[in-house]
């Protein structure tokens, strides 16, 4: 069984759900997982944010701008009345229970279940485009297996057990259906998976179903071996390692959550990145084979806060950097890049939410600094101490660029640099020359 997860702009209009009926119409046994159609999920996410604030007269608007938009996309999704009246119907199933929140006092329980409603949507609509070209589905509410505990993480044995009983129930089905990002939690209310939401859940289910790969499909090609919105000259990486993907997705490459395919390594099952607009292209596959050794990519993340905690101390006293890290794991602040010196540690974080608390804590330690509106950029491949030279080419590139932090040796497969968000592009355009052989 192979396991399909098509994010919100594949399934973004009605030419596209078609376009993805296309795809999938094998006789190969897939499960398909299906994100809510695109701009949905921000905008019941405007929606809740309006709730919150009491604004239900603005929250009754953009409810009714987006039902308008569903039933636009049912008039061009279906063909025959009886298929848009099901669609009808459904849609105002949801948007009804959305409206119900409005008369309700306002919690996070409630947040969860509007944003919950773009996810039913899309596979219901999904579900009866296939009846309605007489293709054999069956729909298979996530909300039946998928779950979280208490902290927050998946509940894998109870996925595995409830997943395998709803498939058993339909021994002659070949072809199904779920949505994406929607679980419980362990009290049994309406929740979503963290950690890149639908391809988490795309990734626990083929580890679930132990199945033989997992494809990803979006609107891009698959990883590029530099950022194709500031330097034009990349190219498609073919074959990475579970190691130097979750390296490029963590320091900036948007195609993929660093965790989201972690069930997936530890089953050794296939990781394959498709893109829905050129299905023809074979994509990058990801697995635990590492394919060679060399220099793969760069990849970058601005709007970074640089902070340096100098000891009171002329040398780092025992348990200081202890101390330092558990300033940051108090306010659930992940830390990036880390530096250290005799007597000083630098780190990275790339959110300011609670800046002012972390900082007040730091200067019980040692004297602070802090620099903002920095940018990571990372060099990533395997075993790069066996690539000769690679170290000459990646500062030889950034030689007329302010280096504000340097991190290796943490893992083989990647260099980190620090640099101000203004010299972010042409850092990417230099080391594109100097590591690839492109000019930009």
């Amino acid at each position: 069984m192979k396991i399909l997860k098509f994010g919100g702009t594949s399934i973004g209009s009605a030419q596209k759900m078609r376009s993805v009926v296309g795809l999938i119409s094998d006789n190969e046994p897939k499960i398909i997982v299906l994100s809510a159609m695109a701009g949905t999920t921000d905008r019941l996410v405007e929606i809740t944010n309006y709730l919150s604030k009491n604004n239900k007269d603005t929250a009754r608007e953009l409810t009714f701008s987006l039902e308008k938009k569903y039933k636009q996309t049912i008039e061009s999704l279906f063909k025959t009345s009886e298929y848009k009246n099901k669609a009808n119907k459904t849609v105002l199933y949801h948007f009804n229970h959305i409206r119900s929140f409005f008369y309700k006092c306002y919690s996070k329980h409630q947040m969860k279940s509007i944003l919950s409603q773009g996810e039913l949507l899309s596979v219901s609509l999904f579900h009866f485009l296939l009846e309605e070209q007489g293709k054999d589905s069956v729909h298979l509410p996530a909300l039946n297996f998928m779950r979280i505990d208490r902290m927050e993480e998946p509940d894998e044995f109870y996925i595995k057990e409830n997943l395998e009983r709803e498939l058993k129930a339909h021994p002659n089905s070949k072809l199904f259906i779920t949505q994406g990002y929607i679980c419980r939690n362990a009290f049994g209310e309406i929740d979503n998976m963290k950690r890149g939401g639908s391809d988490y859940t795309a990734s626990l289910i083929a580890a679930a179903t132990d199945a033989k790969e997992l494809q990803i499909w979006t609107d891009v090609n698959g990883f590029y071996n530099n950022d194709p919105r500031y330097v034009k000259d990349t190219h498609t990486i073919r074959e990475l390692s579970f190691n130097e993907a979750a390296e490029l997705a963590y320091f900036g490459a948007k195609i993929l959550h660093p965790s989201s395919v972690l069930p997936c390594k530890l089953k050794d099952i296939p990781v394959r990145l498709k893109n829905t607009m050129n299905p023809e292209d074979e994509g990058t596959l990801i697995s635990n084979i590492t394919p060679r050794k060399d220099i793969r990519a760069v990849a970058s993340k601005s709007d970074i806060i640089a902070v340096k905690v100098q000891s009171h101390r002329m040398l780092l006293a025992y348990g200081f950097i202890r101390k330092v890290f558990e300033v940051f794991e108090m306010y659930r602040t992940p830390v990036d890049v880390i530096a250290t010196s005799e007597v000083a540690v630098s780190v990275t974080i790339d959110t300011s939410e609670y800046l002012d608390s972390i900082l007040e804590d730091l200067k019980k330690l040692g004297t602070v600094e802090i620099e903002k509106e920095q940018s990571i950029v990372c060099v990533v491949g395997n075993l790069l101490p066996d690539k000769k030279g690679f170290f000459a080419k990646i500062f030889d590139a950034l030689s007329e660029i302010p280096v504000r932090m340097i991190s290796y040796g943490g893992s083989p497969h990647n260099v980190t640099m620090l640099v101000n968000n203004k010299d972010k592009t042409k850092a990417l355009l230099t080391l594109n020359k100097n590591l690839f052989g492109h000019e930009e």
